[in-house]
């Protein structure tokens, strides 16, 4: 089912443990909770994943690792869910991000007057980071509770399904055993 196609998808520890790049950090790859697939594991992983996309770093898959690595959680799905960000979602995620700590800090917002570059960025980042780091944080642990939430539901409501599919087949069987 659920846990059969993630099994799929995933990589195997093995393969990332070979990889030379990761060969400094093979040993903490051992753990055998960070590529466990159960509720636990993928709900917070899924929690780490949204949560680290929405970090305005540069290295927001090595922030989900180290997250997931310190919390215990399955590996690759935290990696993977920080790829939601990406340059066509960039731009809304953090701009959003930046309105939302403004209102909150009650600040007003910075204009985006002229062309948005590098050296404008430079220019305004020390008004800019207190909201944008505010809204980034916020954000992101809220999308990151409703994406947990969201996976233990989906999780149970699997489990469910196959509890209920076997119950049935067992009335089945016990049906055919009592008629002749």
């Amino acid at each position: 089912m659920l846990k059969d196609r993630l099994l799929k998808l995933l990589p195997k520890p093995e393969t990332l443990r070979e990889n030379r790049a990761l060969k400094p950090v093979a040993h903490m790859l051992q753990r055998k909770e960070l590529w466990q697939i159960n509720r636990r594991s993928v709900a917070s992983a899924v929690f780490v994943g949204l949560f680290s996309a929405f970090i305005p770093v540069p290295s927001q898959m090595l922030l989900a690792a180290v997250i997931s690595i310190f919390v215990r959680s399955n590996l690759p799905i935290s990696v993977a869910l920080v790829w939601i960000t990406n340059p066509v979602t960039m731009a809304p995620m953090f701009y959003f991000s930046y309105q939302l700590g403004a209102w909150l800090l009650g600040t007003e917002a910075t204009s985006l007057e002229g062309d948005f570059t590098f050296i404008w960025l430079f220019e305004n980042l020390g008004a800019i980071s207190g909201p944008l780091l505010l809204g980034s944080v916020l954000c992101g642990w809220m999308l990151g509770t409703v994406g947990y939430i969201t996976a233990r539901l989906i999780w149970r409501s699997k489990v469910m399904e196959k509890w209920r599919r076997r119950r049935k087949a067992r009335a089945a069987q016990k049906d055919k055993a009592r008629k002749p």
